[in-house]
């Protein structure tokens, strides 16, 4: 009978990944369903759409490469970044400022990561979350590591019923007998897989549905005036407008300057005067 163990830890496993598949689907719902009260004529600011399209760090990236741009910050393509104004416009830029430190040069990679945990981005976070347009803290990744759990129970579920047929039997039961029985907790994590492909909607880790509406209907940005919802001023230029909406939405890839490139992905390696 020890077939029937095995069949046991089959069904353990089908109905574990199952069972958390259909708590993230409901969390996940919940999260949707409070979206969709969002207000669909909220006006993305750059940090906002950063924090949406790529979290925290790209936050940080668009402050550096803002002030960078404004000849406020100097990124070199050493990965070494010089403070040219010590006055920050903004939270997010004064935090940047004193992250880089007192003696007013610091490798970005340090910095970047400083201003990712900043409370100041995770305040932003927070107002994004509760306007329904940012993913609640695991929403998405749980639905696809849920999905992910049901996919790794289906082959467990084939491994165990394999070496139940291979075993000697002590009963009467025939091999297709015991092949029926580990049937149906495959036929339910198969059943899971279709269900979840079919309805679940494909979460992205920071935005919500809603979210992704305004980041797909995200155009450049223009002039802005002082009083911006964007609370640290926005740029002058059209132009840079258009430049830095694009940084926000596609990361450091948008950078057309080589040297800032550079300047982002240098690896640490000892400074040199």
């Amino acid at each position: 009978m020890f077939w029937v163990l095995l069949l046991l830890l089959a069904w353990g496993f089908a109905g574990f990944a199952c069972t958390r598949l259909c708590l993230a689907a409901g969390r996940a719902g919940t999260a949707e369903r409070a979206a969709a009260t969002a207000d669909d004529r909220h006006d993305l600011t750059l940090y906002e759409a950063a924090f949406l399209s790529g979290g925290p760090a790209r936050v940080a990236d668009l402050t550096m490469v803002r002030m960078a741009r404004q000849r406020r910050l100097l990124l070199a393509h050493t990965g070494w970044a010089t403070v040219v104004n010590p006055r920050g416009h903004d939270e997010m830029e004064r935090f940047v400022i004193a992250a880089i430190g007192p003696d007013g040069q610091s490798r970005i990679a340090p910095v970047r990561t400083a201003a990712a945990r900043s409370e100041a981005i995770r305040h932003l976070g927070d107002r994004l979350e509760r306007a329904g347009l940012a993913v609640p803290a695991g929403a998405g990744t749980d639905v696809a590591s849920a999905v992910r759990l049901v996919r790794a129970a289906a082959p467990a579920v084939l491994v165990l019923a394999a070496t139940a047929l291979l075993l000697p039997s002590d009963t009467e039961l025939s091999s297709l007998m015991v092949g029926l029985w580990f049937l149906l907790p495959l036929l339910l994590t198969l059943g899971f897989l279709v269900i979840a492909h079919f309805e679940l909607r494909p979460y992205t880790r920071w935005a919500s549905p809603a979210g992704q509406l305004l980041l797909g209907t995200l155009t450049a940005r223009r002039d802005r005036d002082d009083d911006d919802d964007f609370g640290d001023g926005a740029d002058r230029d059209g132009n840079e407008s258009g430049f830095l909406t694009s940084l926000a939405t596609r990361g450091i890839r948008a950078l057309a300057e080589p040297e800032l490139r550079a300047a982002f992905n240098h690896r640490d390696q000892p400074w040199r005067e």
